[in-house]
């Protein structure tokens, strides 16, 4: 027997065409009720399955796409990448349900706010699931951060090797200098510094999974003398340092603790000293979404450049070189997801079926946001406003031949 349309699955219909506009995508209710654009093929079909959620949509359709998606009663027929990069433009909602969304936004911004406890927890319900999930569809590092990509048949081990040389040419990193690292994932990038261009490493990281994990490798590697991984904040980085490099934390530090980030930096860099943030961002400023903050990164806030620039001008720290690589990060989330699908019955054995779906959707999601612009990747490279001895060009961040070697200081490559 055949369900008939309902006034509230007619009225939810039209409401969902009002907010994704005339995007090819057709959505099918749970009473038959459907929904497309005339004379356009749908690249996809959406299938809500249940009525219940519906109020939910009218205060927050992302986090009521994102919960009924990793629950199981909304479902997508076709590449839910294309699906997601096609829906990914502002929700036309209503002024009240923009309203009801902001205050939402604020409430999970105050409930989440990065405090030093605060950011235990947030870190805590992310980054310390065991590095055996993680190493289902991460390269053989754990680099859980954008890969960059010298050619487009790089492989996604050899994507994250170059990044982190790109980080390190950046820094003129050379050998016998200090570095200190905020928020230093597996470690990957400390134990490369060390290994390949002789710096002495101290990372700080609040993730007592990835600390663990990091302190074992280095000691099988050898390194543990010259990298050390200290299990405290960011805003407990104590002594003197030629070079502060974070990569992917400045999401989780909140724009209201960017003095203390800067702060930090000021305190620990010589005069000469120079640094590089490497960090997700935007074009404009608005809220991360409601369902990646609640259920995958608390106490996230993705800034904007002009945003960021609040952590240089602080303390009047010289801006050398920005750098957009969001397409390389587009490319890194595609070969995650791709390795990610291919143990997705190990992860559901692992978590359950409802984790492996809002991983699926967190990720697939990821690729999307950054396919279509939404998301950008920064690399902002920055130093001490009086430090004077740096290249001319930047012929040694992009020129393979002017790469360091152990032991060679940068100053031999400038004019």
């Amino acid at each position: 027997m055949q369900t008939q349309p309902s006034m509230l699955g007619r009225w939810l219909a039209r409401k969902l065409r009002s907010a994704v506009g005339d995007v090819p995508i057709r959505f099918v209710l749970w009473d038959g009720t459907e929904t497309s654009v005339p004379g356009i093929a749908p690249v996809a079909t959406v299938r809500i399955k249940r009525q219940s959620g519906v109020a939910k949509f009218l205060v927050d359709p992302e986090l009521w796409f994102g919960d009924g998606y990793t629950q199981g009663w909304i479902e997508v027929e076709g590449d839910l990448v294309s699906t997601l990069t096609t829906l990914y433009q502002p929700l036309g909602v209503q002024p009240f349900t923009r309203r009801a969304s902001g205050l939402l936004a604020e409430w999970i911004t105050w409930k989440q706010r990065n405090s030093p406890d605060g950011s235990r927890r947030n870190i805590h319900h992310h980054y310390d699931l065991n590095a055996d999930f993680f190493r289902l569809w991460l390269d053989s590092q754990l680099v859980y951060t954008g890969a960059y990509f010298p050619s487009p048949d790089s492989s996604l081990e050899d994507a994250q090797v170059a990044k982190m040389d790109h980080v390190c040419r950046k820094v003129l990193l050379h050998s016998g200098e200090r570095v200190v690292e905020a928020g230093s994932g597996w470690g990957a990038l400390a134990l490369h510094m060390a290994r390949r261009y002789g710096a002495i490493v101290r990372a700080f990281n609040i993730s007592h999974e990835q600390v663990t994990y990091a302190r074992a490798r280095a000691r099988r590697e050898g390194l543990d003398g010259q990298v050390e991984f200290i299990e405290d904040d960011y805003r407990n980085i104590s002594g003197k340092f030629d070079v502060f490099v974070s990569v992917g934390m400045l999401e989780h530090v909140g724009r209201s603790q960017y003095s203390d980030l800067a702060g930090v930096i000021h305190r620990c860099l010589d005069q000469d000293g120079r640094g590089l943030l490497h960090f997700i961002g935007r074009n404009c400023s608005r809220p991360l979404s409601s369902w990646i903050r609640k259920r995958i990164f608390p106490g996230a806030h993705v800034p904007t450049l002009r945003e960021a620039m609040e952590i240089f001008e602080a303390w009047d720290f010289s801006v050398l070189d920005a750098e957009n690589l969001r397409q390389h990060y587009a490319r890194t989330l595609t070969d995650w997801l791709s390795r990610y699908e291919d143990s997705i019955e190990r992860v559901t054995g692992m978590f359950g079926p409802e984790f492996a779906r809002m991983w699926r959707l967190y990720i697939a999601g990821s690729a999307a946001a950054f396919r279509a612009g939404s998301l950008q990747l920064f690399q902002i490279t920055f130093a001490c406003s009086a430090n004077n001895a740096l290249p001319w060009t930047r012929d040694h961040i992009y020129l393979a031949d002017r790469a360091p070697r152990r032991g060679s200081p940068w100053k031999a490559a400038m004019p």
